[in-house]
């Protein structure tokens, strides 16, 4: 055995070199050099990770967004006295930087401002127009931004609009909309429930129905793959227990799951019944999953809150529900 010193220019190198019959093994490096290659290794996964598929939240409201109109409760004083405190509907972008394509879930009354927001979060980058619009079920707050599109406004051209049969064809037969589709601002993709739509290689959406206060159309829910990670998305649900599927099960076999969390708690709207705006609780689900390990409990981000849900505006109560092992959708996260 013997050990040599190597100089690498004028810096250095301590190597030590044990001479065996089969060769020589090379201990040490200079501290530098493993910090630069660290930084190289580092600098090529951030680039990586940029190019993977991602999602942009660009609304976290219910339909009514926040504040609410005509409320002047404290939950929505606060927020018509200082915009920043201000919430659209609850509304997302599929992005694929590789291919710089986008796709929007949901079109919100808020659209405009979402689509601009959208191009603010990514620079610019991407076309105005989404390459395509996934909608869950025809409440206001889910599809009537599509009216931005007609020829009052946008006058758009063969925007793809993807939907399960019965709200494609509340779009096809019911005006405005069937204006829409008649002047070619958008094309109907009609979906099948549990049936993957391809976007690109390694992108799908998959539909499924849930139970909801289904007056025009049935309610979707959506699954998105983007190869590098699955999302779960549904932001209206009657009651986890009246859907056919065990919502434990849907969550752990994703990675992010964006639940139904319009109100925390069933005292939220005195002197009204809440059996006629049916949802899950956010104080049900954390019951329903306070025996599942905290990797699950940290896959469900909450969102779709009505204005009378103290998650928006109470700093206490959000941190109970982060304290519990649960998360809270941000208006502008990408996930």
């Amino acid at each position: 055995m013997h050990e040599k010193r190597y100089f690498l220019s004028t810096t250095p190198v301590s190597i030590k070199i044990i001479n065996l019959s089969s060769g020589y093994i090379i201990f040490g490096i200079m501290k530098r050099h493993i910090y630069c290659l660290l930084l190289l290794l580092s600098q090529v996964a951030f680039a990586q990770k940029e190019q993977m598929p991602f999602i942009q939240i660009l609304g976290i409201a219910q339909d009514g967004g926040y504040p609410h109109m005509g409320c002047r409760k404290k939950c929505c004083t606060i927020a018509w006295e200082n915009d920043s405190l201000k919430k659209w509907i609850v509304c997302l972008a599929l992005v694929d930087p590789v291919n710089k394509k986008w796709w929007l879930f949901e079109a919100t009354p808020d659209i405009k401002e979402q689509l601009h927001y959208f191009q603010t979060l990514t620079h610019g980058v991407y076309n105005y127009l989404p390459d395509g619009i996934f909608i869950t079920h025809a409440h206001i707050g889910h599809y009537t931004g599509l009216m931005e599109f007609g020829r009052e406004v946008m006058n758009t051209k063969e925007v793809p609009v993807y939907s399960l049969p019965k709200m494609t064809a509340f779009l096809e037969t019911n005006g405005p909309w069937s204006q829409l589709v008649k002047l070619n601002n958008v094309v109907l993709q009609p979906m099948q429930a549990d049936s993957a739509i391809q976007l690109t290689e390694n992108i799908s959406v998959t539909a499924f129905t849930v139970p909801h206060r289904d007056e025009y159309s049935e309610t979707a829910g959506f699954m998105i793959n983007t190869g590098s990670k699955k999302y779960l998305f549904i932001p209206d649900i009657n009651k986890w227990d009246k859907w056919d599927k065990r919502i434990i099960d849907e969550v752990k076999a994703v990675d992010i799951a964006l639940l139904d969390g319009t109100f925390y708690e069933d005292t939220e709207l005195p002197g009204r019944n809440m059996s006629e705006v049916p949802h899950p609780f956010v104080s049900e689900t954390i019951k329903l999953f306070q025996k599942e390990d905290a990797k699950t409990k940290a896959k469900i981000h909450f969102i779709h809150f009505n204005h009378t849900n103290p998650i928006l505006w109470d700093a206490k109560k959000r941190s109970e529900v982060k304290k519990a092992g649960f998360k809270i959708a941000k208006q502008g996260e990408k996930i």
